[in-house]
Parts: structure tokens; sequence; C-alpha cells
């Protein structure tokens, strides 16, 4: 007697993880996927990979494929490359670095003009604020708001990778 397994395949998912330098992007992909967090940073060259698997039902799950993208000047040559075929994005700030939250206007047309679904239309895009778990902020709650309005955002939440505050929620 032949058993048939009803297995639908994988739906892969790219989403890029895009900021200036020390945001804690790779901070919170790590938080993601292994649910650690560690002190020592050292910076992204280039860009970082990390796979996790979503499992939706008994019969679907999905592959989710995460780029962390160095946010230093000398690799934004590389972002066309590192954009293609992405389904979403993560632009990600530090709510301590005013500076991070200005430029997230700059990652923003940036993957706009370089990066859009089949139909056209710009990919999905969420705003991050990081380390709400520091007590000290240059970024307030209303320009936050105003900004993510403004530019097109799906949508904005404050993350603390180091206390994984929001990591997974964001994700869903």
């Amino acid at each position: 007697m032949e058993t048939q397994y009803n297995v639908t395949p994988q739906k892969l998912y790219k989403i890029i993880i895009i900021g200036d330098p020390t945001v804690g992007k790779t901070s919170f992909v790590q938080r993601y996927i292994q649910n650690t967090f560690k002190n020592d940073y050292k910076g992204t060259v280039g860009v970082d990979f990390a796979l996790k698997i979503i499992k939706v039902s008994e019969t679907q799950s999905i592959r989710l494929q995460l780029w962390d993208i160095a946010g230093q000047e000398r690799f934004t040559w590389m972002t066309r490359v590192y954009y293609k075929d992405s389904h979403g994005c993560i632009i990600m700030f530090d709510l301590t670095n005013k500076n991070s939250f200005i430029n997230t206007q700059k990652w923003k047309r940036d993957v706009d003009s370089k990066c859009t679904l089949p139909d056209g239309r710009p990919i999905p895009c969420i705003l991050l604020a990081n380390k709400c778990d520091l007590p000290y902020r240059q970024v307030h709650q209303m320009e936050i708001e105003d900004l993510y309005k403004e530019h097109n955002f799906i949508g904005w939440t404050e993350t603390s990778a180091k206390d994984g505050l929001m990591v997974n929620d964001s994700m869903k």
C-alpha cells in the first residue's frame, strides 16, 4: 500500500533589515532567531543571513530569510544587490540616537527606489524604534508617528533586542 503525504512546499520570504550602524540590527536578528543577546558588538561587514522556519499550520510553514545589511556608508553601493527580490523590509533606528532616526528617511527612499513588488508597488516596510529599554531618549513618539505616516511605513513599534521586548510581535 502506498502512503501519500500532503506536504505543501515552504514559501520563502526575504526580509531585509536596514538602518544606521549600531542601532541593533544584528542583536535584533539574534534575539528573534536564537533568543539570545550578546553585549560584545561586532559590526556587520556587508551582509549577514539568518533563517527561521515558522509553522503556520499542520501542513504549511514559511521560510523567513533575514538579511542583516551593514549600515556603514562604505557598503551602501551594494544595496541594490542585497535588496533584490525582497518581500519586506525592517528599517531600524536607535531611540537614543536622533541622527539614526533622521536617517531612516534616507534608508526608506533608498529601498523604495531600488526594490518593488512584482506589481510595481514599494515593498512593505516597518519602522522599528530599538533600545526602548534605555532611559534616555532623543526621539519622541509623536515624531515617530509623524514620520511613519509621512513615509508610508506599514507600522512602527518600539523594541528592545536586549530585553526581547516586542521582537517576536513586530516580526508577526
